[in-house]
């Protein structure tokens, strides 16, 4: 551990130092990791903060401090957040987490940046604040220091777009809450997808009829926020969101698209070390990975298996649970389905499944708890992708070709599930419906009849991801200018020593 009682000389320039403070959840802390790695490879001395409940399941899991014992200019501090679980929390207890963090993390983070271990007293204060854009309270931290802040967000910009920044317009236009029940209604007063959105393609919380939810002013609060940072980083690139960057751009002139993120991370990790071959996975996962799966599915032909997951927050009922297990094994297509422990609520057992629906398992699927989902969305074998439309999951299906199956659960899932359908035509949205018929036609459609259609369109996106990531790429020329840019925001960063 540093001296962090030694006063640093203020006229001295000072280095670097980039803290990266995420949403201690799966998907942020799996992007702000790779993102930490990119930084150290560019020679920036980086900061990880987490969260104690979700460090935990990090190490138990993992090698990353193995792995980032190689950067002399990586080190790892945790801060407590006052969440008991010993487990990373499914959606249910989103709010609970960040109500922790608000009560338990906010002072304490303050005081670590006014006076503590990351402070100008520190042998190397931090010079810049890459934060989660939730944690909207670092600016205020921001402002108290004179520290540059940079908001990081790892859900999509559709999202942002319509459901966040344009939440205030939305509920002065009276569209949020909603008026009636028609949900397939447009929604008119968000510019650029006037055309596009419906109501139920908006977030979920916007079907709410209590504009006082914890959720809403979390989201009111990253809109008035995140537009006073000096930049904002998002995990996509140009073309893909050509439709959205122009109009956020109004707001945050200074936007880093730097996606897929995991993409340009394995690019400039195989430019850089020669710790990276073709077949190198490196895990940021909070749950124990199943790497069996990997040779279940090197026995199938190219593009024959679906690939099921509802991701690392989203929960589903017993009854939901079978209507698309009966879908997906009436499709006739081998399977593989990640069932996150504790992602199955209702008290489920196998005693509650028809013996022919397992059976017809045993022939043609496999069921594991967690997969290295990146190593499986790249198999040759992965003809879709059954899935909650997480944004994570969204940008590794569009970054390897994999047409989508949507079935959104919650928060930013709504919307990507409308532009994967609608906008980049990748595959088939099923929002609102969960019935064993829709989800079997859904599969058969991918997978068969659809593939003229889907298919041409995932390899076109597949083509244009690589190509960002590449070395004059728009997300690699983005990540550049992102790393010259705190070396200028570090330059220029006062001490209040």
């Amino acid at each position: 551990m540093e001296n962090n009682h030694q006063v640093t000389d203020t006229k001295s320039p000072l280095q670097p130092h980039v803290l990266i403070f995420s949403l201690p959840f799966q998907g942020p802390v799996n992007c702000a990791l790779k993102l930490a790695e990119l930084l150290c490879l560019s020679g920036i001395h980086v900061t990880f903060l987490n969260t104690e409940h979700i460090h935990r399941p990090l190490l138990l899991h993992t090698h990353v401090v193995s792995r980032f014992n190689r950067y002399p200019n990586f080190r790892f501090e945790t801060i407590p957040d006052g969440v008991e679980h010993e487990k990373p929390v499914s959606a249910d207890r989103f709010m609970e987490v960040m109500e922790g963090i608000d009560t338990v993390s906010r002072p304490l983070f303050r005081e670590m940046m006014v006076s503590g271990s990351l402070s100008s007293r520190s042998v190397r204060p931090v010079t810049v604040m890459i934060l989660d854009a939730f944690l909207s309270f670092g600016l205020d931290v921001a402002l108290e220091t004179s520290i540059p802040v940079v908001f990081f967000e790892t859900v999509s910009p559709c999202f942002l777009w319509t459901s966040c920044f344009n939440l205030p317009t939305l509920i002065e236009a009276g569209d949020v809450p909603f008026q009636g029940g028609n949900l397939d209604e447009l929604i008119k007063s968000v510019p650029g997808t006037e055309h596009i959105i419906r109501r139920r393609d908006l977030a979920s919380f916007c079907r709410s009829d209590d504009l006082s939810e914890p959720i809403i002013d979390l989201l009111l609060n990253e809109a008035r926020t995140v537009p006073q940072a000096q930049g904002f980083i998002l995990n996509t690139f140009e073309e893909l969101d050509s439709l959205i960057l122009p109009h956020m751009r109004k707001l945050c002139p200074n936007i880093y698209p730097i996606g897929p993120l995991h993409s340009l991370h394995k690019a400039r990790l195989r430019e850089k070390t020669t710790l990276m071959s073709p077949k190198t996975t490196f895990s940021n996962s909070v749950w124990k990975e199943d790497r069996t799966c990997v040779s279940w599915l090197d026995k199938h032909a190219p593009k024959t298996v679906l690939y099921v997951s509802i991701g690392s927050l989203a929960t589903i009922t017993v009854n939901q649970l079978l209507e698309i297990w009966h879908g997906v094994v009436n499709s006739g297509k081998p399977f593989l389905w990640v069932r996150r422990p504790g992602s199955i609520t209702g008290g489920y057992e196998d005693s509650q499944i028809p013996t022919e629906l397992l059976e017809h398992t045993k022939e043609i699927g496999c069921i594991v708890d967690w997969s290295p989902q990146e190593h499986v969305l790249g198999h040759r074998a992965i003809g879709a992708f059954l899935t909650h439309s997480g944004w994570n999951s969204t940008i590794e299906s569009i970054a390897e070709g994999v047409p989508m199956i949507c079935w959104p659960y919650f928060s930013d899932q709504q919307v990507n599930s409308r532009f994967v359908g609608q906008v980049w035509k990748l595959g088939i949205d099923i929002k609102d419906t969960c019935d064993r018929l829709i989800i079997e036609k859904a599969v058969k459609d991918v997978m068969e009849t659809g593939g003229n259609m889907f298919r041409p369109c995932a390899d076109g996106w597949k083509i244009l991801a690589k190509e960002s990531v590449t070395e004059m790429g728009s997300s690699s020329m983005n990540f550049d200018r992102l790393i010259n840019d705190i070396r200028v925001m570090s330059s220029a960063t006062k001490l209040s020593g």
